[in-house]
């Protein structure tokens, strides 16, 4: 008799980390993005929680959404760090230094 209420304390409390668990996994994105001053921070934290109602389905697209924010572009793809303004602003800097190393040369 003792050992079936001990198996059924230690299923119960099995269920219940289990439960806690997956409330713990599913905050996980909410954190990260309130951690980075992600501007989307709560529709992260509401698509986190929605995620446990489609079976995460959805959990790593909005894993993805909260990590992803103001990253420093990936060295792999050194096409996709040229753009922009920072981008203009080191070819106008090369360029001057090549105008600057030009003229140096001709005095």
């Amino acid at each position: 008799m003792f050992l079936e209420y001990l198996s059924l304390v230690i299923l119960l409390a099995g269920l219940t980390l289990v439960f806690f668990g997956f409330i713990a996994l599913h905050e996980i994105p909410h954190k990260i993005a309130l951690k980075n001053g992600h501007p989307h921070a709560e529709a992260i934290g509401v698509a986190g929680w929605l995620s446990l109602f489609t079976l995460h389905a959805i959990w790593p697209i909005v894993f993805i959404w909260a990590v992803m924010y103001n990253r420093p572009p990936h060295p792999i793809f050194p096409q996709l760090t040229g753009g922009g303004p920072e981008g203009d602003q080191a070819r106008k800097l090369a360029e001057l230094e090549e105008r600057l190393r030009k003229l140096e040369n001709a005095k």
